[in-house]
């Protein structure tokens, strides 16, 4: 029996005897533990370090646009002594801006905020609170990351090839994306680029699906769905979003490389190029425009859900009250996830689409508001007259429910196809998805990562410089992309590479300035944080309790430094939902607490 393993499925026992768990990890050589690991904890470190780099790179690259935004006429040597031709005479070239922009947006949408988010919370927490010993298929998990590896190094490669990295805009749209010969940045960056993001949609299918059937099938005894905590049910959905549109996405990458390579025309008719009539006839961009948004607005939603999960379990937490509606939450979660697949055009009101069908999508768009503000009341009502505990993930929960207030709003605006029609290649797109999306999806990352990095390293990152790297962040947050807005009102135009010379826009001359300002200092204390991060793994305060936190979930049940298998004897049984806070009088009481004769029956 010692490496036999005994799993009831559902609502069952799952036990896994002998060394199978237990004790296989201390056979582990360094590789098998650290490099190509099949235990889930250490694949959530793996994403998580692998995001924190590449969040590095493209809050780099925003740095480096945001410069030549705002000081459009600064000659700056030191640009040329890294990046050579790309920064002629100490100014980036028109060529690497734009493939900073497109660079910027491809790694903090995929690799940063899907891959660097979900990849670390999912596994971290999935085994953990449905009770399971790893995922459903360890193996699976490990290939998962692997493949966001390879696609990393393929992306990464592209920034060093001669004719530099894709700069068809981070939609790669057609038919620059499609002619190899239109720009630079269509040549090989264009294929390198295509190739690493397919490599990225097999790498979150293979996790997709581990995710959902360890959730669906690994749950211990006692765990039913409706005592799921939130962030379990966040990630089910944000799964089932990726699982079925990620494919649409990988079929009309597919199709470009086609164009590109073989000679076909499914996005290309009528070119002319250079002075010469192209061959290709039949096809339409605005094919590949229906494929990519039919995956990027559910995008959207693979972002923001985990957050909406890790923010609601952390405010619960630090509340000392229940989440209030629980229920609802999960009906709102399932409401967005449905509705995110009924709005993918309302990114292409601009496309002459027929106002019929644009009225069609305007209003499944204002309804998606719907589910989003019941989340919003249920957020300010778990804290309504709680016992606040404002640690620092708590504090970035509380700027998470602002920036998705604040951005959200805006939204409205961009959603009504009239208004769109006048705002949707300005800066107010720009500051409307960055704080709804960008800033919001961090926040919540922040929030989760601050909470859960005791169960991840055994030891508490230093809580002041979490302080002063939130109030920073949020700071810098609006008054980077709430002028925004404003510029967009005025019609200033998104990915320009110079405003100086048109004259009605020199009135935004000093506030480009200022936004400049804010950007460089939001970057630096990112890499505060950083260094908050890294040096609290070695030698943060060591957590001296299983339970710092005084949470219900069952992660917290486990031993400080979890083994292989996450619990050294039985799975506990669960009794209870996860938010029993404040319940008869007591402070906590976690779910595998039984339920007592003369307790309330609310809330199991």
């Amino acid at each position: 029996m010692s490496n036999e393993a005994v799993i009831q499925h559902g609502a069952g026992t799952h036990e896994v005897h002998g060394d199978h768990h237990e004790g296989h990890h201390h056979h582990e050589t360094f590789i098998t533990k650290y490099v190509f690991s099949q235990d889930h904890k250490m694949i959530a470190k793996q994403f998580l370090i692998t995001g924190i780099i590449w969040a590095l790179i493209g809050g780099a690259m925003s740095v480096l646009f945001r410069i030549q935004l705002g000081y459009p006429e600064a000659t700056l040597p030191w640009l040329e002594d890294i990046f050579g031709h790309w920064a002629k005479d100490g100014r980036i070239t028109p060529e690497f801006y734009y493939a900073l922009g497109t660079m910027h947006g491809t790694i903090l949408v995929f690799f940063v905020l899907t891959a660097g988010l979900t990849g670390t919370f999912a596994n971290l927490l999935i085994p953990f609170q449905v009770g399971a010993r790893d995922m459903a298929s360890p193996f699976m998990n490990m290939l998962s990351y692997w493949f966001f590896v390879l696609s990393s190094v393929i992306m990464l490669s592209s920034l060093f090839v001669q004719t530099g990295p894709a700069s068809g805009g981070w939609t790669v749209y057609p038919p620059l994306s499609a002619l190899g010969d239109a720009t630079q940045g269509s040549k090989i960056g264009m294929d390198l680029w295509l190739i690493s993001m397919a490599m990225f949609v097999v790498s979150s299918l293979l996790g997709g699906v581990n995710y959902i059937s360890t959730i669906l099938n690994l749950r211990t005894k006692g765990m039913t769905m409706t005592r799921m905590p939130l962030t379990v049910w966040a990630i089910l959905f944000t799964a089932l979003l990726g699982l079925l549109s990620f494919p649409v996405l990988l079929s009309g990458f597919i199709l470009l490389l086609f164009d590109r390579h073989l000679g076909t025309s499914f996005y290309l008719s009528d070119i002319v190029l250079a002075g010469n009539i192209l061959p290709n006839e039949g096809g339409s961009a605005i094919l590949y425009q229906h494929l990519f948004w039919f995956l990027g607005h559910p995008e959207v939603y693979i972002i923001i859900l985990p957050t909406m999960g890790l923010v609601s379990e952390v405010m619960s937490v630090n509340a000392r009250k229940p989440v209030f509606g629980y229920m609802a939450m999960i009906a709102s979660m399932f409401a967005i996830a449905l509705l995110a697949f009924l709005v993918w055009a309302h990114h292409m009101f601009v496309t002459g689409m027929n106002p019929f069908l644009g009225s069609v999508f305007v209003l499944l768009t204002l309804l998606i508001a719907v589910p989003s503000a019941i989340k919003v009341f249920n957020w300010l009502t778990t804290l309504w007259r709680g016992n606040l505990h404002l640690t620092p993930a708590m504090m970035f929960c509380i700027g998470f429910v602002s920036m998705f207030i604040s951005g959200g709003l805006t939204g409205i605006w961009l959603g009504n196809s009239t208004l769109d029609l006048h705002l949707h290649d300005t800066y107010f797109v720009i500051g409307h998805f960055h704080i709804v999306m960008g800033v919001s999806a961090f926040m919540g990352m922040f929030a989760g990562i601050y909470h859960w990095f005791p169960k991840m390293y055994g030891r508490y990152m230093n809580n002041t410089l979490g302080y002063i790297h939130f109030w920073i962040t949020m700071v810098c947050a609006y008054v980077i992309f709430w002028p925004m807005h404003y510029e967009g009102f005025a019609g200033m135009p998104r990915r320009y590479y110079d405003y100086s010379n048109w004259e009605s826009f020199k009135q935004f001359v000093e506030l480009n300035k200022v936004i400049s300002f804010a950007a460089i200092l939001s970057f630096l204390v990112q890499i505060l944080f950083v260094f908050n991060f890294f040096y609290s793994i070695f030698k943060g305060r060591k957590v001296t309790t299983k339970n710092p936190w005084k949470s219900n979930t069952l992660e917290w049940t486990t031993p400080i430094n979890p083994g292989h298998g996450n619990w050294p004897g039985e799975i506990p049984e669960v009794y209870r939902w996860a938010y029993d806070y404040g319940k008869d009088g007591v402070d906590h009481i976690d779910q595998i607490t039984p339920i007592g004769e003369n307790e309330s029956k609310e809330g199991h």
